[in-house]
Order: structure tokens, then C-alpha cells, then sequence
């Protein structure tokens, strides 16, 4: 059955890197979430222990799936079941 006939959240990955891997402590881990917003909520839970983790979100751009997020509202990107959400902080250089 797929999610959407049970009212479960999708469930995917999300790729930490660089700057937000150090503060996450870890390269990815699963996400059980509808949307953008709610898969980084239960991230930031997950990470409170580090106040770092919180702070490079704020500066980090999303793509899901391979697509940029962008300048959309979070809680209008919705997750896929089986998708991949990578966190890119700011890099350094050209």
C-alpha cells in the first residue's frame, strides 16, 4: 500500500554536507515527513543538543529530489516516499 492510503509520512534521506554534516555528526539519516518544513523540524529535534546544527540551517539551501527549493516556503515542498533531500551550507571559493 502506498503511504498516502494510510496517512503515513513519506519516508526518504537527507544528505547532510559539508558545514551541516560537522554539525549534524552524521552524513544522512532518514526522514518520515509530508513536507520540507516538517522533515527539518524533526531534524532540528533530533540535532538540539547542537545549537550549531540549528544556526547553519539558517544558511543552507535545499534541493529535493534534484531540484532547488529556492526562495519556496518549505512547508509547500512536499517529500516523496523513497526522496532524497540534500543540505548545501554556503561554500567557500569558485
Amino acid at each position: 500500500m502506498a503511504a498516502t492510503d494510510t496517512g503515513a509520512p513519506p519516508a526518504g534521506t537527507i544528505r547532510y554536507w559539508a558545514a551541516a554534516k560537522a554539525a549534524a555528526g552524521t552524513a544522512e539519516e532518514s526522514y518520515a515527513a509530508h513536507t520540507l518544513a516538517d522533515a527539518l523540524t524533526a531534524a532540528r529535534h533530533r540535532h538540539g543538543a547542537s545549537p550549531e546544527f540549528a544556526r547553519v540551517l539558517l544558511r543552507c539551501s535545499f534541493l529535493v529530489d534534484g531540484v532547488s527549493v529556492g526562495t519556496r516556503a518549505h512547508d509547500t515542498v512536499q517529500l516523496a516516499d523513497g526522496g532524497t533531500v540534500e543540505v548545501l551550507p554556503p561554500f567557500a571559493g569558485g
